[in-house]
């Protein structure tokens, strides 16, 4: 599995409705309430077989709400 951080932008007053259905689809390990450029911040195991930017794409970009997403891939636990 990868474990893979994502940074969300959601539209003006769409946090929590973004926060909501993230959880309603069980994608997340963890997500996070941030200041600065971005609302959220998740992070989530994508199984080795998935593609990356395929799994986000179908998974999380068609929520409503979000307005863009900075994806930071991890390799190694220290």
């Amino acid at each position: 599995m990868a474990c893979v951080f994502v940074q969300i932008r959601c539209n003006p007053g769409k946090t929590y409705a973004v926060a909501d259905a993230i959880y309603e689809r069980e994608i997340a390990s963890e997500l996070f309430s941030t200041s600065g450029d971005y609302d959220l911040l998740m992070k989530l195991y994508i199984p080795a077989e998935e593609d990356v930017g395929r799994f986000i794409n179908d998974n999380l970009l068609g929520i409503e709400g979000i307005s863009r997403s900075l994806t930071t891939l991890t390799f190694k636990a220290f």
